[in-house]
């Protein structure tokens, strides 16, 4: 029998026992989303993109997908981590895609298909080492256990043993892939890799947890986010040269970047699903882009120019500003800043036209009178020439007077106060 004192300690641990649950219950999850009140939950078990690619489109002559060959696409962190993760989509598949071997390690040097010695990991997807996805849908491998450090290679390679249909790829990667004949997919020597592409396929994200990683800043736009015009293999897109502000600058957010641009990309029209380029427009993808991304806090909006450029055109700029209103009231009920950007000067361009950029200069001013975004970047004011503010600063143009430089995405990576990155957010109106 228990004496009175005893029944109150058991009673007394019973309460702290249900305490102690109701705070677990109440624990932050694994970060996919952001979290309301601004701030990071604990970084140890937290979740964050590194690397990500939109996907764009179906590829072209890829009617039965690669079957019988290995894809071992290249790609470059911004923030490390003890663990990692890869995406897969089938979107523009018409048939589901059997991945039967896939694997990742980190390049033994930039741009290489060699792995380094020591860091070939083989990936599971629910505990099994094949995985099959539908057609229109995609998975997410198992962790694996990989130091991996920020502004490095990483090689993600997966094999396909029968044909699947279309391929579902970001064409304008601007960095060197490989292919290879069989299941190379654990091969660390890189030699028999011998086909280069420029795109990356089936891959649209690669995501870390470790001790720093505190969440990721998502970058969605057209190809100026893209990076469509930087050196190619260098990493000079703008969200690249961000991404490097975040590692080094005191007092900056260990933030990872992810680049969600599509070169042809539009605001509120939607590309054919069989176009070049194009894509989902930003509001149709701001889910499965940005929303939905693990750990995104922030993102950083660069859209508008093909909305002018591109038949049926939009050239009423309040339509565009509404748009805009509502990637920020989507953005903010899922508790992620939005930072939105003025539309860069085209003076020059072989689509500029006198009424094209009245429409441009006319959203920008109600960019800049805060009647779209509560937080705006001026890409504007950091890429145009002084003496000639419809037009590219010459150092900043990459020669087709739309698309900045090496020099000019540095330019625009400049212009971002980090500061409008972090901090709790304004609720959804």
């Amino acid at each position: 029998m228990f004496t009175r004192g005893g029944r109150a300690l058991l009673a007394g641990l019973a309460a702290l026992a249900a305490l102690i649950t109701a705070v677990a219950l109440l624990a932050p999850g694994d970060g996919s989303g952001g979290a309301t009140d601004g701030r990071p939950a604990p970084a140890a078990g937290r979740w964050a993109g590194t690397w990500s690619a939109a996907a764009a489109a179906a590829e072209h002559g890829t009617t039965d997908g690669y079957a019988g060959r290995s894809l071992r696409n290249v790609v470059h962190t911004s923030i490390g981590g003890t663990s990692a993760r890869i995406q897969l989509s089938n979107l523009y598949g018409t048939r589901p895609l059997t991945v039967g071997h896939a694997t990742l390690a980190r390049a033994a040097a930039p741009g290489t298909p060699a792995a380094r010695p020591g860091t070939m990991r083989r990936l599971t997807f629910s505990g099994r080492p094949a995985v099959t996805v539908p057609a229109g849908g995609t998975v997410t491998s198992d962790p694996a256990r990989l130091a991996v450090p920020p502004a490095a290679d990483l090689l993600v390679t997966t094999y396909s043993p029968a044909p699947s249909g279309p391929v579902t790829h970001h064409p304008h990667a601007r960095q060197t892939s490989y292919l290879a004949h069989g299941d190379r997919a654990a091969d660390t020597t890189g030699t028999t890799y011998t086909e280069k592409v420029s795109s990356w396929r089936y891959l649209t994200g690669v995501d870390v947890r470790g001790p720093h990683t505190e969440g990721a800043v998502a970058a969605i736009g057209d190809s100026i986010t893209d990076g469509n015009t930087s050196t190619p293999d260098a990493n000079h897109r703008w969200p690249d040269f961000l991404a490097a502000r975040l590692r080094t600058e005191p007092g900056a957010p260990r933030y990872g970047v992810l680049n969600q641009g599509i070169s042809g990309n539009r605001l509120l029209t939607d590309a054919d699903r069989w176009s070049v380029s194009g894509g989902p427009s930003v509001l149709s993808r701001l889910e499965r882009d940005v929303l939905s991304r693990a750990g995104v806090r922030s993102v950083i909006v660069e859209i508008g120019l093909n909305d002018l450029f591109k038949s049926p055109r939009q050239l009423d700029p309040e339509q565009l500003a509404d748009g805009m209103r509502e990637i920020v009231r989507r953005a903010r009920a899922r508790g992620i800043h939005v930072v939105g950007s003025t539309l860069t000067p085209f003076g020059g361009h072989r689509g500029y036209r006198a009424e094209l950029d009245a429409v441009r200069q006319a959203l920008n001013a109600k960019i800049r009178a805060g009647e779209v975004y509560g937080r705006y970047v001026d890409f504007d004011a950091a890429l145009r020439d002084p003496r000639e503010p419809l037009r590219l600063r010459p150092a900043y143009d990459s020669g087709d007077h739309l698309h900045p430089s090496d020099a000019g995405y540095r330019a625009m990576a400049g212009a971002v106060d980090l500061r409008q990155l972090t901090g709790p957010v304004p609720a959804a109106r």
